[in-house]
């Protein structure tokens, strides 16, 4: 070792054990404010208490009504099911006839919103399961007044209108009055404003903008009711399944934002879970990612590609997976732990 190396060597020493000591002792006895200012989900594994002989395959849509039932939809029956907060099973509806149920609504007068992409209809039931209602022409794809290619989800405002996401086969927003009327129609496949594509998911605000979650376009876009533009939030989030709160708070479960690939879009096959909660400016106020389940595994808390979401009114939250590699699927609760002060 030459003079200079040797000096340097000497000099280097104790400054390695000092930071040496510093890590050692200081960062392990600081008394660091231990306070959870990030809020937090915990899964109930208890939940629902799901009869033995029911069996779950894609549970597509879940929605809360204003009694805090949980109301979920499946592809096996009953291909409805409501439970309480706590768990039990309140009712089934059986013989419905659901191909691909695809999202569940509840609107203000507790009417039942099914979207059924494969046989091509948007149908309204009463809260006892009657049908009042059927928007599309069943078993009929098309783009007309009385066609949908595939539809995936439906808000409702408080007079009763109807605003269908054609979002599968076609990808256009569709306006029907508070009798099954058709109003009008727009949006076309395309990534510029106001254009669509795989419209997935809506909801409408207290003030009755529409909020478009377009999986295809990785990005959520914001109408007024006569279909113009108003904005987009874009490389946040691949949106799956939307929820709104009544604080007028958007709820988004889905995955990272990826880029296309030759054999998959942007979102498909996720490798993580999130949900995102924005005010109607789109800023991001709370973030949470979830396991992402291994296929066959079906561990309490981790989730097998996230579709459905709902909140109810003390903000726990109900998700339900659909990965095709899984045998079966849940909606399962996570209970939401607040904030320390």
């Amino acid at each position: 070792m030459s003079p200079r190396m040797h000096i340097g060597f000497r000099f280097l020493l104790p400054l390695c054990a000092g930071v040496a000591g510093f890590l050692s002792t200081d960062a392990v006895t600081a008394a660091y404010p231990k306070i959870n200012l990030a809020v937090g989900y915990q899964v109930d594994p208890k939940w629902p208490q799901r009869p033995p002989e029911f069996r779950w395959r894609y549970c597509t849509g879940v929605a809360v009504d204003r009694q805090d039932r949980v109301w979920m939809l499946n592809e096996h029956e009953p291909q409805v099911q409501v439970y309480g907060k706590e768990g039990k099973l309140i009712d089934s509806w059986r013989g419905l006839g659901f191909r691909s149920p695809h999202s569940i609504r509840i609107d203000q007068d507790e009417n039942v919103w099914i979207t059924d992409f494969s046989r091509h209809v948007v149908q309204k039931f009463s809260p006892k399961g009657k049908l009042v209602l059927t928007l599309g022409t069943l078993d009929q794809a098309g783009e007309t007044p009385t066609h949908f290619n595939q539809p995936t989800d439906a808000a409702i405002n408080p007079r009763g209108e109807v605003f269908v996401t054609d979002g599968y086969g076609n990808n256009r927003v569709v306006h029907f009055d508070s009798a099954g009327k058709f109003v009008k129609a727009w949006g076309k496949l395309g990534v510029g404003p106001g254009e669509l594509s795989q419209p997935h998911a809506i909801v409408i605000d207290s003030h009755g903008r529409l909020y478009v979650g377009e999986r295809n376009n990785c990005r959520i876009q914001v109408f007024d009711q006569e279909g113009r533009p108003l904005g987009e939030w874009r490389n946040l989030v691949n949106p799956w399944g939307l929820w709104i709160t009544p604080r007028d708070e958007i709820l988004v479960s889905g995955s990272s934002p990826k880029r296309w690939t030759e054999r998959h879009n942007l979102g498909n096959p996720p490798t993580d879970q999130l949900v995102l909660k924005f005010n109607t400016e789109g800023r991001a106020l709370e973030l949470w990612t979830f396991p992402l389940a291994q296929p066959g595994k079906m561990i309490p808390g981790e989730i097998d590609w996230i579709h459905g979401i709902a909140a109810d009114s003390t903000g726990n939250l109900y998700l339900g997976d659909v990965a095709d590699e899984s045998p079966e699927h849940r909606v399962q609760k996570f209970i939401r732990l607040p904030a320390e002060r």
